[in-house]
């Protein structure tokens, strides 16, 4: 009887759903890496909203269990059958669950090269929310230039991410907010209009910003706090696309109801966007072209070891953060 082989490793464990108190580091075994995957010794882990999900248990996923789907760091072994990667290659990925932790096992094909031109932290803050942003932008809605396109959470890595490549293709941009000191940054990204829905109905000030028409395109990673008010804000055969639950999953629609103003709804997700390896070089290295370029910027305002992974779960619910926040991994 043959008994697998494991590595020990230091990382964030899950073992009951639960608040920001539930991530506990530990050592636990990671297996050794099988056919088509690679070990992945991490640098730097991207935090991100769906982790909050998974370990309040909106999402399911099986405990113990190791948050984080976004990772960068250098290759360390390859199992068999790789030949896209070898041993001190340096990637980013999303998608593998585990990467709140020093080493996690990806599938090759998931892999992400990363160029020397990109730290670590770049490559943990761009996967996901990177390619997010492309999608939302190409898939959807062909955004015509001067089309009005209103942004939720425009403060966030994402939200900052979606306000600058908007810019690029043209568009007009307002961003919501829920602070002054968010709206400077998102100013400072590139939007032309702020709502702060603190003090403002963001449908009213999205109706008198495009003389009464409303948005063109609204882009709603919050839900339950915007949705239904977007089928009001939006302009008649408008797009509204959600692809998030921030405050929770959005009401329910009556489908009839989109045919007052012909609007369209479309529901995204990253990981039905990435179907192929050609799919996924494509999304990423739009978003690398972008940074190399210099007009798309990452805004990493947050950085911190995993140990304070519960502080960085706490400060991302409470709407206490702009821009990204990553893990740092290595010793």
């Amino acid at each position: 009887m043959t008994t697998e082989v494991k590595t020990k490793v230091h990382g964030i464990r899950v073992e009951a759903h639960g608040g920001p108190e539930v991530l506990k580091y530990s050592e636990f075994d990671l297996r050794e890496p099988g056919a088509g995957e690679v070990r992945v010794k991490l640098h730097a882990a991207g935090v991100n909203f769906i982790d909050v999900y998974q370990r309040r248990g909106t999402y399911n996923v099986n405990l113990p269990w190791t948050p984080g789907l976004e990772g960068s760091g250098v290759v360390e072994a390859v199992g068999d059958g790789v030949t896209l990667f070898r041993a001190g290659d340096r990637v980013a990925y999303t998608g593998a669950p585990g990467s709140y932790a020093k080493a996690n096992i990806v599938t090759a094909e998931r892999l992400i090269p990363l160029p020397a031109e990109l730290t670590f932290e770049q490559g943990a803050a761009f996967p996901l929310q990177g390619m997010t942003a492309h999608y939302l932008l190409h898939e959807f809605h062909r955004i015509k230039p001067g089309d009005n396109v209103l942004i939720h959470a425009a403060a966030g890595g994402m939200g900052l991410l979606l306000v600058q490549w908007a810019k690029k293709l043209q568009a007009r941009v307002i961003g919501t907010v829920s602070s002054e000191a968010k709206a400077q940054q998102v100013r400072e990204a590139g939007a032309d209009e702020v709502i702060n829905y603190s003090t403002h109905d963001f449908v009213a000030e999205s109706k008198r910003l495009t003389d009464g028409k409303g948005p063109e395109y609204i882009i709603d990673g919050v839900g339950k706090d915007t949705f239904t008010k977007n089928l009001d804000a939006v302009a008649v055969r408008g797009h509204v696309t959600l692809y998030g639950s921030a405050s929770g999953q959005a009401e329910p629609l009556m489908p009839n109801s989109l045919q007052q103003k012909s609007i369209t709804v479309s529901g995204g997700s990253l990981f039905n966007m990435l179907n192929t390896r050609e799919e996924l070089l494509m999304r990423a290295n739009g978003v690398m072209e972008g940074l190399k370029a210099g007009w798309l910027k990452l805004s990493i305002n947050h950085t911190m070891p995993l140990t304070e992974a519960s502080v960085a779960h706490e400060l991302l619910e409470n709407r206490k953060t702009t821009g990204k926040i990553v893990l740092l991994c290595g010793d």
